[in-house]
């Protein structure tokens, strides 16, 4: 696939060209899980469709609104983006947090029905924190998933167990990023990046923050972000 040279270019690129402010905007839209549930989303359509299209998702108490200057980015890369808020934003017991990866499954769902919107083999899903582990879980059993990039991930966040989901998502690609100043998230994309079956890139920041608030403050990460996402993503 060529990932091996990637990170290089991605540093050479952030430098070269810093990203500039932007102004966010999308379309609402509501989500069914299978389970019942409903939840918002916020959609961001790439100029020419169908396009690949990147599911977001928040980390625990925070909303879809973390996403939006992302999502906008991705948009005007002709990437669809597609940023859902989680069940609850309260704190969560382990046996509610199981059952949210149905909407991240949900998520991809909406997007593989809209054939003139979105390239149905070319999805992909981006998590962050608690968001990053529910993105593994759903992906693992969903072959609709083509990539994944997780931002801050744990090895176990209250009982949501990530490293059977990467094993289960096997071969397809995943991008592992994390600040070095975050001992556990550091740690577990290490370990992840150790354990891979499949391709496995970890991209670091010295910021000290985690998961969104990391790369709203690294806009580094963001250029790697979706620069992964059009690599991962392109089907010939």
């Amino acid at each position: 696939m060529g990932v091996g040279l990637w990170a290089l270019g991605v540093l050479v690129a952030a430098a070269l060209f810093p990203l500039p402010p932007v102004d966010a905007a999308g379309r609402g839209v509501t989500l069914r899980t299978s389970d019942g549930r409903t939840v918002a989303g916020l959609m961001f359509d790439a100029g020419e469709r169908p396009a690949p299209a990147v599911v977001l998702v928040p980390m625990l108490g925070r909303t879809k609104d973390d996403w939006q200057a992302v999502a906008q980015r991705f948009a005007d890369t002709n990437i669809t983006a597609l940023a859902i808020d989680l069940p609850s934003t309260a704190t969560a017991d382990p046996a509610e947090l199981a059952g949210w990866p149905a909407v991240v499954d949900a998520a991809v769902a909406y997007l593989t029905v809209r054939p003139g919107e979105v390239n149905p083999a070319a999805i992909g899903v981006a998590g962050a924190s608690l968001g990053a582990n529910l993105a593994a879980v759903a992906a693992a059993t969903n072959p609709a998933v083509r990539s994944l990039a997780l931002v801050s991930p744990s090895l176990d966040y209250r009982g949501v167990g990530i490293e059977p989901a990467l094993a289960q998502y096997g071969a397809r690609p995943a991008l592992l990023m994390a600040s070095l100043q975050d001992p556990y998230a550091a740690r577990s994309v290490r370990t992840l990046a150790q354990d891979a079956s499949g391709p496995r890139q970890m991209r670091w920041s010295t910021t000290p923050a985690h998961g969104t608030v990391l790369l709203s403050r690294d806009p580094d990460l963001v250029r790697s972000l979706i620069e992964w996402f059009q690599l991962t993503l392109t089907v010939s």
